[in-house]
């Protein structure tokens, strides 16, 4: 009988500490949208690096934002160094294994001392607490080598290399128009015509994936775009998103890009488009002028 109820003490026991594992991987209270991913960019597990190298950070389907910022599907990154993955349930530790960036960086210069390292990025809401689900990378090894035996860089160049875009190649916007009222939550819809959409990171010729680029101007187009609010990515391959706009009005245009975000050559860009956004997303009611000509009225 004793063996009995000490094997349903352990199992219960068990199950309690596998519950509050899985708990604790739900991430905090602040959502994250379907198919959002941080990444490392030209990156990757047995790479070598020297002493002192530039880190970039990878974001798809969500826009980084300080810490404190309270706008939806943002956040910030954090860098784990030599360190397992934090608590996805609470705030991240703030020291010299848990860098913060919360001016919203996407990269550092990061120095470390010559051996192996560990690196893992964490994406963190406004309070620094992972989002849920929870946006964490692979954790990757890396050497660190003594400057003057580091092996000359060599993935500099891939990044900047602009892939070719097929004759007659077109980027549009399918909804909205140009001059429409929308609401402050639109589904925004893109058309693309003689080229293929595919995933970031999926290097296949005459593809890419879009960017929206809303009250800005047209980044450097042989450098990857910019990944901020002004900038929206959709690295998963969407054809639509539904995004977020304050009221009034806005500029809207289209940029299509490599699996490096970087434009093609020539480069593949919708015209600007004018929309304002308002509650109802129609035209505000227009005053009819009644005339009364009661001087010619008989009664």
């Amino acid at each position: 009988m004793h063996r009995v109820l000490a094997s349903i003490f352990l199992s219960l026991f068990g199950c309690l500490i596998l519950c509050d594992a899985a708990l604790s991987q739900t991430g905090g209270p602040t959502p994250s949208p379907p198919g959002a991913a941080v990444y490392f960019i030209g990156l990757k597990d047995g790479d070598t690096l020297p002493t002192k190298s530039t880190i970039h950070f990878g974001l798809r389907g969500m826009g980084v934002a300080p810490a404190g910022s309270d706008r939806a599907n943002s956040g910030h990154h954090h860098l784990i160094v030599d360190a397992p993955t934090p608590p996805l349930n609470a705030e991240i530790p703030n020291d010299f294994q848990h860098l913060h960036f919360g001016a919203g960086q996407t990269e550092t210069e990061l120095t470390l001392t010559p051996g192996e390292h560990t690196l893992q990025l964490v994406f963190g809401d406004k309070n620094h607490i992972p989002h849920s689900p929870p946006l964490v990378s692979d954790r990757i090894k890396v050497k660190v080598v003594d400057q003057a035996a580091a092996p000359p860089p060599q993935a500099a160049a891939p990044t900047t290399t602009r892939h070719p875009s097929p004759k007659d190649a077109k980027v549009y916007f399918i909804y909205p128009t140009d001059g429409a009222y929308i609401t402050t939550n639109p589904v925004i819809r893109f058309g693309l015509l003689n080229m293929g959409v595919a995933p970031a990171g999926f290097d296949k010729p005459n593809t890419g994936h879009h960017h929206l680029l809303v009250d800005a101007e047209l980044p450097p187009l042989d450098q990857p775009i910019p990944n901020d609010f002004n900038h929206l990515h959709f690295g998963a391959g969407q054809t639509e998103a539904k995004i977020t706009l304050p009221a009034g009005p806005h500029k809207l245009r289209l940029l299509f890009a490599d699996a490096n975000h970087v434009p093609h050559d020539p480069p593949v860009y919708s015209e600007v488009i004018n929309v304002t956004v308002n509650e109802s997303g129609r035209p505000p009611h227009r005053r009819i002028r009644h005339h009364h000509y009661l001087r010619n009225r008989y009664y």
